[in-house]
């Protein structure tokens, strides 16, 4: 059994890693990719596969202070009609450059708050992207995160037809003191009834966030907390820690950092809430997911299936994935290609007619050996040597040394043989830092979240 003595000696509670949803990192990207290699990689999609989408809806009525995502705000709808006329111009764009009979296996709308817009925005919306890419004919998926307090039974119809089949609403936590705190008002009435709302419309898979390490947080409030949102069973929960980063997301300076939990406390509050999902039947998915056994998800988490994504974890099949919108990032076979963040540049590009790409990363190196080394500690806790080497290449004599070298950093708790690298249960808190240990990039300058 590791030790609180043993993780804190380790620099579980000090250090600041990356979440690795990617391999390298967003930092690491730069303006040497652009719009010319979005389009070269999107024309060289193969014909007929399926690819997966991500829309980025950047608006919010109200920009809560704990949240750290490329948001702005806005009083009324004008401005978010304007961006839909620039995801439009988008989508045609990106219709001129996929080859012939494209479809998507994902389809996800985020933000910001993707039900800020319209019903009839909406239906916009979902035919112009059909127009390009229609959804496969078995197992696609269209998924839409909805805040509770701006949904309404219109605007859940025009989802319903427009084909949404799997809901994802945000709870963060329903404690009163905490929703003033982190400025997020969200009763358990209104998440309820939004809950029934979705359900009565035939979307009958939903998914739920909520965070630990929120300031005021306490045992027994996320213990309430998490057994509120049982009630509503949903298929799968996020458990995301809380990431007080006010040096880049500025609004978190509202938040008083004296209300926070230490380190060695959102450990606690996180084993709180994990055993209580786990206790209720769910099984739990990587570093922070649980999700239903009967749900995809926890099939692929058995079939080995499982992939990491900058929306997390996720059973989609697809090797392409195309974000639409400020700020969102593409991945292809051949790197990533990050759309401008500020909507005005974005807005600019798609305008000029050309896409959006400000940044990115080729992969060169061992970049794709590495990204499925860390991909696999984070899904499935061990790195396989053999795949390595029939996949990559790679040596095996330098694999083990590695290996070696790693579990030596951490005192002997892993376990190496022949066949790879294995983090043990209950050394799994350390996992990112058992990741970094296998990122070849300069993690210094980067200012990551905590670890825990």
């Amino acid at each position: 059994m590791v030790t609180k003595t043993q993780l804190a000696k380790l620099g579980l509670f000090d250090a600041k890693v990356p979440r690795y949803t990617s391999y390298p990192t967003a930092p690491h990207f730069s303006s040497a990719i652009g719009p010319g290699d979005f389009a070269d990689w999107t024309r060289a999609i193969t014909p007929g596969s399926r690819i997966s989408l991500y829309v980025h809806v950047p608006f919010c009525r109200r920009l809560c202070w704990f949240c750290a995502c490329r948001t702005q705000g806005t009083q009324n709808e004008k401005p978010v009609r304007v961006y839909l006329e620039t995801l439009k111009a988008e989508i045609a764009l990106l219709g001129q450059t996929l080859p012939e009979g494209v479809t998507l296996s994902r389809l996800h709308w985020g933000g910001g708050t993707p039900t800020l817009m319209a019903p009839d925005m909406m239906t916009e919306l979902a035919e112009s992207i059909f127009a390009v890419a229609p959804m496969a004919k078995d197992n696609a998926e269209f998924s839409v995160e909805i805040d509770p307090n701006e949904i309404d039974a219109a605007r859940l119809d025009a989802l319903a037809a427009a084909g949404m089949n799997r809901a994802s609403i945000g709870v963060q936590d329903f404690d009163d003191q905490i929703q003033q705190t982190i400025g997020r008002i969200q009763g358990y009435e209104i998440t309820r009834d939004a809950v029934e709302m979705i359900r009565a419309r035939g979307v009958h898979s939903l998914n739920a966030d909520i965070l630990f390490g929120l300031p005021h947080q306490s045992q027994a409030r996320i213990t309430e907390t998490v057994q509120k949102l049982l009630s509503f069973n949903p298929d799968r929960v996020a458990l995301y820690g809380y990431a007080h980063v006010p040096w880049m997301a500025k609004r978190q300076q509202m938040i008083p950092s004296d209300a926070l939990p230490t380190p060695q406390e959102r450990l606690e509050l996180f084993e709180v809430a994990r055993k209580l999902f786990v206790w209720d039947g769910y099984d739990e998915i990587g570093i922070d997911h649980f999700a239903r056994p009967d749900d995809s998800m926890a099939r692929a988490l058995r079939d080995r299936t499982l992939k990491r994504n900058f929306q997390g974890y996720t059973e989609d099949p697809a090797d392409v994935l195309i974000g639409l919108g400020a700020s969102s990032i593409s991945r292809f076979p051949q790197g990533y290609a990050q759309n401008a963040p500020a909507t005005s540049a974005y807005t600019g590009a798609i305008r000029d007619g050309r896409f959006a790409t400000a940044k990115g990363h080729g992969f060169s190196g061992d970049d794709l050996m590495r990204n499925r080394m860390i991909e696999s500690l984070m899904c499935f806790f061990r790195i396989d040597a053999n795949e390595l080497v029939e996949k990559f290449g790679a040596d095996r004599t330098s694999l083990m040394a590695e290996f070696n070298r790693v579990n030596r950093d951490f005192d002997g708790l892993l376990r190496v043989t022949e066949n790879g690298l294995d983090v043990p249960e209950a050394a799994r808190p350390l996992v990112r830092m058992i990741a970094r240990a296998f990122d070849a990039y300069d993690l210094s300058k980067a200012g990551h979240s905590s670890a825990i």
